[in-house]
C-alpha cells in the first residue's frame, strides 16, 4: 500500500542494495517518494529499484563510490537531472571492523573512516550545495551504538561513528537557519544485514553476548531502523535538529 506522505518528494539512499540502506529506500517508496538507489552493487541496487518500481513509485539506480567526492558529485548532479529536485537524503554507506586498536595498520584506520566518516562528509557537502540554493531539505546520516558508547576491539569503528555523531551535530547548528534539517540514528544490531552476516560468521560469540544484553533480548530489524529514518525526514520532525535517535531497545540505558 502507498502511502502518499512524501508525494512529490525526491529521496537519496546511498549504500541502499541490502541492509538499512535496502529498507530505508522501500520505507520511503511506500510513502509515495521518489527513490534514488546508491550502490556499488550494481546487481543489488538495481534489484532494489526493480522492487520499488512495483509499488509504482518511480526510483533509479546510480552507482558512485562515496568515499570519491567526484562520484558524489556526480551522484547529486544526476539526482536533480532525473528528477529534478532533491528533498531528503539517507547517507548510510559504512562498513564494519572488529581487531584490537594495536593490531589495525593505518590502511585500516583510513578505511574505516573513509567509509564510515569521509562518505558522509563527502554526502553532506554535496547535498547542502544543492538545497542551500533550493529552500533547505532534511538529511539523516547513519552512526551507531559505537557512537556513544565503548567497545573492545572496535576503536576504529567506534571513532569513525562518534565522528558521523560530531559532524551531524555541527553541521546541524551550521545549516539551521537554512531550513535545512540534520539528524542521525543510532541503531544496535539490524539482523539480517551484511554486516550483521559478516560478524555472526566471525565473531559469533560476541554477537551473542551483545544480544543477551538488549533489555528487549533481540537486535533490531532494518525495518525497524528505516522507520525512525523516515520519521526523521518527515514534517512530523520539523522541530528536531541535530538529533541522534538512538534505535537499540535499551542498549544503551544500562
Amino acid at each position: 500500500m502507498i502511502e502518499n506522505y512524501f508525494k512529490n518528494k525526491v529521496v537519496l539512499v546511498t549504500g541502499s542494495g541490502a541492509g538499512l540502506g535496502r529498507a530505508s529506500a522501500m520505507a520511503f517508496a511506500r510513502r509515495g517518494a521518489k527513490v534514488v538507489v546508491d550502490d556499488i552493487d550494481v546487481e543489488a541496487g538495481q534489484q532494489t529499484v526493480n522492487d520499488i518500481k512495483k509499488l509504482g513509485v518511480e526510483a533509479i539506480f546510480v552507482k558512485a563510490d562515496v568515499t570519491k567526492e567526484a562520484e558524489v558529485k556526480q551522484l547529486i548532479d544526476t539526482t536533480v537531472q532525473r528528477f529534478g529536485r532533491l528533498d531528503c537524503a539517507h547517507n548510510n554507506v559504512g562498513k564494519g571492523d572488529r581487531r584490537s586498536l594495536i593490531e589495525g595498520t593505518e590502511e585500516d584506520w583510513q578505511s574505516i573512516m573513509d567509509a564510515n566518516l569521509k562518505s558522509i562528509w563527502l554526502c553532506m557537502k554535496y547535498e547542502i550545495k544543492y538545497m542551500l540554493e533550493h529552500g533547505g531539505g532534511s538529511i539523516v546520516n547513519t552512526a551507531s551504538v559505537a557512537g556513544i558508547i565503548g567497545s573492545p576491539n572496535g576503536s576504529f569503528y567506534s571513532a569513525s561513528k562518534w565522528g558521523v555523531i560530531g559532524l551531524t551535530k555541527s553541521a546541524a547548528l551550521e545549516y539551521a537557519s537554512s531550513n535545512i534539517r540534520i539528524n542521525s540514528v543510532c541503531p544496535f544490531g539490524m539482523v539480517g544485514t551484511p554486516m550483521h552476516t559478516r560478524m555472526l560468521l566471525s565473531e559469533p560469540e560476541f554477537v551473542a553476548a551483545a544480544t543477551r544484553e538488549a533489555p528487549m533480548g533481540r537486535e533490531a530489524t532494518p525495518e525497524e531502523v528505516a522507520e525512525a529514518v523516515v520519521w526523521l525526514c518527515s514534517d512530523s520532525a520539523s522541530y528536531v535538529l541535530g538529533h541522534n535517535l538512538v534505535v537499540d531497545g535499551g542498549f544503551t540505558v544500562k
